[in-house]
């Protein structure tokens, strides 16, 4: 079984700048509604911890691996819930330069396994959600320090 969430926002300014606000994990805890902590080395390959929490739901650690870390572009990577095939995420975050002084960011991830139909509410509600809200905040900043 498999399902899949995508969501975009334009933010009025270069990738650049939306890279350097969206790439500062440290800062996450700060500002982040559903991404509220990313630790460790962010190195293709290799795994690192994150802290979620969508909407109205327990957060949740897990140590996903990065896919593809190519900075101003993409950012990808894997999770499982205990063992790879039983509920797996492939995350991502691409950066769209609109050739205009705009970026689209787009934010997704492709379900699949076989708990999925066990988390239908969060995977339609809570989770896009989450990602809407991280999008709406990313905007905000990005377009209250480049004004």
């Amino acid at each position: 079984m498999a399902t899949a969430i995508k969501t975009e926002i334009r933010i009025q300014a270069s990738p650049e700048k939306v890279w350097a606000i969206f790439s500062d994990f440290q800062n996450y805890p700060n500002w982040n509604p559903f991404i509220k902590k990313i630790e460790g080395p962010i190195e293709l390959g290799k795994h690192f911890k994150a802290y979620i929490e969508p909407p109205q739901s327990s957060g949740m650690t897990f140590k996903p691996k990065v896919l593809v870390y190519e900075p101003h572009k993409e950012f990808r990577w894997i999770g499982h819930l205990l063992l790879p095939g039983i509920f797996d995420g492939e995350h991502y975050f691409q950066l769209i330069d609109n050739g205009d002084g705009s970026t689209t960011f787009v934010q997704g991830e492709k379900f699949k396994g076989i708990l999925i139909p066990f988390f239908k509410k969060m995977l339609e509600v809570n989770t896009p959600q989450g990602f809407e809200l991280m999008n709406l905040k990313l905007k905000e900043l990005v377009e209250m320090t480049t004004a």
